[in-house]
């Protein structure tokens, strides 16, 4: 079910910039699920598909680095910007080392918690 995936991208997108963001991080940060614009929804639950995929293909996914993992999440959310936003500012698209840490930190826990889930 969609809500379920894209549920699970979303806990854990807020649970990391909850622990990472310094500050207060925007509402729109921490916005939960059922208040969530649906072409977020499906760009959440595109990504979480996308890491499953990754990670079911074969043995590779152990020897990752935590950053790398964040790295593949940081892809799959860009292309699904791209795909579901006509004109995204460039703030949110930036490369991986343009991303502030707090967000390359959430990416990491993201791939992490997917991992998580499907070991269930």
């Amino acid at each position: 079910m969609q809500d379920d995936r894209g549920r699970v991208f979303r806990e854990a997108w807020i649970a990391g910039v909850t622990k990472h963001f310094p500050g207060t991080p925007k509402d729109s940060y921490v916005k939960p699920w059922d208040d969530t614009d649906d072409w977020e929804k499906a760009s959440a639950t595109a990504t979480y598909d996308q890491v499953v995929a990754f990670i079911e293909a074969g043995d590779g996914v152990t020897g990752l680095t935590r950053e790398q993992k964040g790295r593949f999440v940081a892809t799959c959310w860009l292309v699904q910007i791209y795909r579901n936003v006509a004109d995204p500012k460039p703030s949110h698209v930036p490369d991986w080392n343009d991303m502030p840490s707090w967000w390359q930190q959430t990416d990491c826990d993201i791939f992490e918690a997917i991992e998580r889930h499907i070991a269930r």
